[in-house]
């Protein structure tokens, strides 16, 4: 039976960390009003999250599973107000974190993980015109020689400025569906490579979002990430599907920032309300509550329901059992709050709360992308009826 009470190593960790993304705070407004520049090394009055590594030494082996509890602190790192660095979902064994890590760590060969394993790895999926339809990509590769050559356009890429390289998906033929799709890994250095632009958002500006162009980009042969060229019949490629699993993983870890914003926007409001006298007392009736009581406890069961739906999906994978569903169900109760919570937060706060004095609006608009990346709440609801239904994506869509 899972049990996500965490043990007082593991919550000193969590109030550790929150602690520490906290200590940035005088800070945030600027590099979210500043968006294209990268902050120093050290800000001013910054503790780094050095400060919370011992601890993770003094856990033992029946705490928290560790990718359950990364996710706990995914959540509370998140939920700070500061410019938080560092401290990734891969920081225990010290490889590279971006999300095309998590398809290289999947997917690829022994020999891929070890030559690129550390390096910081972006995803590059969408493109202009295809959105959550994956198998309609545009982007070719094609086999000359030893070498294969890359043609389109993606866009929406995280952390695509700074990343290394980023592992692209195009199709080797468009015939063929998804079976036709494939993933190769391209480093910036790469012939025919251009990074277009960095997008303008309207939240998770402290996170740069690039757009790239492949113009005859050529890359090495072996760059085809799990070396498989062959396009089966039916289906997706093993390459396609591989990358596909990584989502399952991906997918509650994007979840948690949803709750992280959730929390720290409701966080927020009940400290300001309580500076105004205005606090739950939980020994009162429903009817003796006042409105603005009764909707804080409401955000609160909301926020705790879909930070359990994360810790599920994440201690599945934990025990090696399929996540599919769950990571889908995470995913859609985490774009929820960071909507619904957030909005919340806000209705309660009043005319304060669209105030760029106040961070609860940042909390806001930060959170809205957790229900659009990696699979929108739409595309979510259609793979957890799929999956409860035991129909294909093609007899549901």
């Amino acid at each position: 039976m899972a049990d996500f009470r965490f043990s007082d190593i593991d919550q000193q960790i969590l109030d550790k960390v929150v602690e520490v993304g906290n200590s940035t705070t005088a800070h945030t407004r600027y590099y979210e009003d500043h968006e294209h520049e990268t902050p120093p090394a050290r800000l001013e009055g910054e503790r780094g999250f050095e400060e919370v590594f011992p601890l993770f030494g003094q856990r033992q082996p029946d705490d928290t599973p560790m990718m359950t509890f990364m996710m706990a602190v995914s959540i509370a790192r998140g939920s700070a107000s500061g410019v938080v660095r560092g401290l990734g979902l891969a920081m225990p064994s010290g490889r590279a974190s971006g999300l095309g890590n998590a398809a290289l760590q999947s997917a690829g060969t022994p020999e891929q993980k070890a030559k690129w394993g550390d390096l910081f790895l972006a995803m590059s999926i969408t493109e202009p015109g295809v959105g959550s339809d994956t198998k309609a990509i545009q982007t070719t590769a094609r086999l000359d020689g030893e070498e294969w050559v890359l043609n389109g356009d993606k866009i929406f890429v995280t952390d695509g400025v700074k990343a290394d390289g980023a592992i692209v998906w195009a199709t080797i033929d468009k015939s063929a569906g998804r079976a036709g799709i494939k993933s190769f890994l391209v480093l910036k250095d790469a012939p025919g490579f251009e990074l277009v632009r960095q997008e303008k958002k309207l939240g998770i500006r402290a996170s740069d979002t690039a757009a790239y162009a492949f113009r005859d980009c050529r890359i090495p042969r072996d760059a085809l990430l799990g070396g498989d060229e062959t396009v089966p019949k039916g289906g997706g490629s093993a390459s396609y599907r591989g990358v596909m699993k990584t989502f399952n993983m991906t997918r509650p870890a994007v979840a948690s920032g949803g709750v992280a914003k959730a929390r720290g926007a409701l966080n927020f409001a009940i400290d300001a309300l309580a500076e105004e006298g205005v606090s739950v007392d939980w020994s009162q009736s429903f009817p003796q509550r006042s409105a603005t009581q009764q909707k804080l406890i409401e955000l609160e069961a909301d926020t705790e329901a879909a930070a359990l739906t994360v810790l599920h999906a994440a201690w599945l994978s934990d025990k090696r059992r399929p996540n599919n569903l769950e990571s889908s169900v995470c995913k859609a109760k985490g774009g929820d709050v960071c909507r619904t919570v957030t909005q919340g937060a806000m209705e309660v706060l009043g005319g304060m709360s669209v105030s760029h004095d106040h961070l609860v609006e940042k909390y806001m608009r930060d959170g809205r992308i957790s229900d659009i990346y990696e699979g929108t709440g739409q595309i979510q609801r259609l793979i957890i009826a799929r999956e409860i239904l035991g129909y294909s994506s093609e007899e549901l869509t």
